[in-house]
């Protein structure tokens, strides 16, 4: 069959002119490379080991029991609902119904999108921490709305509040929040939120979190914007299990809030999947519940090997910033005699067999992020040594 083309005549493009400045992602155009050269691929953040054997048995024993093998509720099974509000309470002390004030969705990916495009009018204005994640801009894209970076800046990354009350505008709606921060691994201190959490409320917006990798701090520790005073009934708390129990391709994600705002977001939520991940939620229901141990042990893995590649990372050459947080570490790629980490990251497997990401697509500001390599640290300890082993062929 010969290809679609434009009819006669029609001249304009197929892609939304709000999308046209996004195409394939980076992650995407990465992976590829990785695969077609052979390379370790330090780029996208999913772990190359499955999370605990226990709830990958729950999985199955869901599946052949037929739980979730058909659609379930539009907000979630009542279990998982139950589990996540379980943890906000045992982790936070937040109450949340789970009724009425938790909502399932297909990772945090969809919670991001359902939120934006069902709080958001065109023309107004997001106030988002610069570098964003990818889909953040996107999303803001397709509600019509417009982006205003906060940019946190190397070396020590850290929001400007000060730039931010200068940021805010009568067209101002909302923040967009993300901490632990990816990709730099910012963990945003109390005092930064309380003083984030003052502006919210003077100036009556509303406040998005991601909030995925709360359990991946290594230096200091999570605090939910919406444990601060004024902030539980104006926040969207978003979280997900991938990045907590290992499994990105369950796809179960959630977000916590109030009635009304939950019932916002529901409405735009039930037009994109409608349900996602039966017999998971049910698996993830019973993650929720695993012991602290689990936990730290968890983030005792992480943080080893996110020291064992920082400092490989260091040895060769790169400019290291040690995160608080998360799977990533960014580095400088200005020591190695290097300006534009997008040609660095396209010429690395060839070079080295190693993938990783250039900061530089998470920025308006290209020029705050040229020279920033993202690499993923969740993956096996002989997987990481050889990746730095690897690098090595740069000096």
């Amino acid at each position: 069959m010969a290809p679609m083309s434009a009819p006669a005549g029609n001249s304009r493009p197929f892609l939304n002119r709000r999308l046209a400045a996004f195409g394939t992602t980076i992650f995407a155009e990465m992976s590829a490379l990785a695969a077609r050269t052979g390379s370790i691929n330090l780029g996208q953040g999913f772990p190359d080991t499955d999370g605990p054997a226990e709830i990958a048995e729950a999985a199955s024993r869901a599946v052949l029991s037929g739980l979730g093998n058909q659609y379930p509720p539009g907000p979630g099974v009542p279990e998982l609902r139950t589990a996540i509000a379980a943890h906000q309470q045992r982790f936070y002390g937040l109450s949340y119904d789970p009724d009425t004030e938790v909502l399932v969705t297909a990772g945090a990916t969809e919670a991001i999108a359902a939120a934006l495009l069902a709080l958001l009018e065109p023309g107004d204005e997001v106030i988002a921490l610069e570098p964003f994640y990818d889909s953040y801009a996107a999303c803001i894209a397709m509600a019509g709305a417009v982006r205003v970076p906060l940019t946190l800046r190397a070396p020590d990354f850290r929001p400007d509040l000060d730039a931010l009350r200068d940021a805010i505008t009568p067209r101002t709606r909302l923040l967009l929040l993300n901490t632990p921060h990816n990709p730099t691994g910012t963990v945003l201190t109390p005092a930064e939120l309380a003083g984030i959490a003052e502006l919210a409320v003077r100036h009556d917006l509303l406040v998005i979190t991601d909030e995925v990798y709360e359990h991946l701090v290594f230096e200091g520790s999570h605090t939910p914007l919406a444990s601060l005073p004024g902030m539980r009934e104006r926040t969207v708390t978003i979280s997900s299990a991938g990045k907590t129990y290992s499994f990105t391709g369950w796809k179960v994600g959630w977000i916590t809030s109030t009635p009304e705002l939950v019932t916002a977001v529901r409405s735009v939520k039930q037009f994109l999947t409608y349900v996602s991940s039966g017999p998971f939620q049910y698996a993830v229901a019973e993650a929720l519940g695993l012991p602290d141990s689990y936990y730290e042990g968890l983030r005792a893995d992480l943080a080893t090997k996110r020291d064992l590649l920082s400092d490989g990372l260091a040895a060769v050459g790169f400019g290291v910033y040690r995160p608080q947080g998360t799977y990533f570490v960014t580095t400088d790629i200005a020591p190695l005699g290097e300006s534009d980490g997008i040609a660095f990251c396209r010429a690395l497997p060839e070079r080295c067999g190693v993938v990783a990401i250039p900061n530089q697509v998470f920025y308006d500001d290209k020029s705050a992020g040229a020279t920033q390599v993202r690499w993923a640290f969740c993956k096996k300890t002989e997987v990481l040594r050889e990746a730095v082993e690897r690098l090595q062929r740069l000096t």
